[in-house]
């Protein structure tokens, strides 16, 4: 496996991640075009099941991606969705002591499909098993989220993020816009993810003193369909608190240094067993289960 490379200039790393970005987001828009849509029939590969797909659009943005960062960068590891979705080895691969791109090459491929504009590029570069750049790039809606550790979150490269600070509600999450996603286990089945997740949908839809006091009365509820978009949209401040379960590293990396630099919060979604108490850390890399907070 590569070695580390100590001596990395991250700023001149950072500006290759951009304009790796916005290329890889031109074969996103061109394959999204009215253009291409009548000359060439759309087709779809199910991975686990019919809402988990995969098009020739995320593999040819994958491989460009890939063959780019090989060029610049040829010691380096490469951890791509589809790609990692492709092998027989399921295991967590982001390693501490190696340099390491994750990529979402496609994020919100269903979206994508339907020509839904919620759907982007996702990079993130990771140093000791912590992101320290990211790139969330959405072209269809002209909108680029990225951030440097220690040197802030930007839209578009040139508005620092989030776009208006306000404070969280003093009584969160009423009054609180809450985003979340209906995932891909579609099972129904009683006690099963799908139930466990309307479960917790209703309760904090529901009245305050509703649902046997589980009723947190939040403005509305988001599913944006994308959660790298989801976390993009918590650094903005568009959205204030994100829950999910079952994300891979591919879909969080990127949006979680740029949430942290706009001085948003990522942690676990798993409860404490003391919660007044209780030391809020930041989410590890391969956790599945995340709690975002602008």
């Amino acid at each position: 496996m590569p070695q580390p490379t100590l001596d990395l200039d991250l700023a001149e790393l950072y500006t290759f991640t951009l304009t790796l970005a916005k290329s890889a987001g031109a074969i996103l828009v061109a394959a999204a075009s009215p253009t291409t849509r009548l000359s060439h029939t759309l087709s779809t590969t199910e991975k686990d099941n019919a809402v988990d797909i995969v098009t020739q659009t995320d593999t040819e943005i994958e491989s460009f991606i890939r063959t780019s960062i090989a060029s610049k960068y040829p010691t380096h590891f490469f951890l791509g969705e589809e790609s990692y979705s492709a092998s027989s080895e399921k295991q967590y691969l982001i390693s501490d002591s190696t340099p390491t791109w994750c990529v979402d090459p496609l994020d919100g491929t269903v979206n994508f499909t339907h020509l839904f504009p919620m759907c982007c590029v996702s990079i993130a570069f990771i140093l000791n098993g912590v992101p320290e750049v990211g790139v969330i790039y959405a072209p269809l809606l002209n909108q680029m989220f990225s951030a440097r550790r220690g040197h802030g979150a930007w839209m578009n490269e040139m508005v620092p993020l989030p776009l208006a600070p306000t404070p969280i509600p003093r009584n969160a999450p009423k009054g609180c816009l809450f985003a979340c996603e209906w995932g891909k286990d579609r099972r129904d089945v009683e006690g099963g993810n799908l139930h466990r997740k309307v479960a917790s949908f209703v309760n904090l839809a529901s009245e305050i003193g509703g649902r046997d006091g589980k009723g947190g009365m939040v403005h509305g509820v988001r599913s944006l369909g994308s959660a790298a978009m989801d976390l993009a949209y918590t650094a903005m401040g568009a959205v204030d608190i994100w829950w999910e379960g079952g994300c891979w590293e591919w879909d969080v990396a990127a949006g979680t240094v740029i949430l942290e630099e706009a001085g948003g919060l990522v942690t676990t979604a798993n409860p404490p067993g003391d919660w007044e108490t209780a030391e809020i850390e930041s989410a590890k890399l391969g956790g599945r289960l995340y709690l975002a907070v602008r």
